[in-house]
């Protein structure tokens, strides 16, 4: 593969076959891409309503037990 690419000049290397690749490939790129970008999203709106409920239940069992003093 290498003494291919060897004769050929430095823009076919560095140009055209990365575009080509792009053209071949690029729907499953923007597939494989998509699916990450969706699942990070879906991982931090997990988190941030974990995040709630968390400081939900400890705002209200503070407030529970403060009012059990009385």
């Amino acid at each position: 593969m290498r003494e291919v690419f060897a004769g050929m000049p430095w823009w076919v290397k560095w140009v055209a076959v990365p575009v080509i690749a792009l053209v071949v490939f690029g729907g499953l790129i923007a597939s494989v891409v998509g699916f990450v970008i969706a699942l990070l999203f879906k991982v931090l709106v997990f988190v941030a309503l974990v995040g709630g409920l968390i400081f939900v239940v400890r705002k209200f069992m503070a407030s529970s037990s403060s009012k059990s003093d009385w």
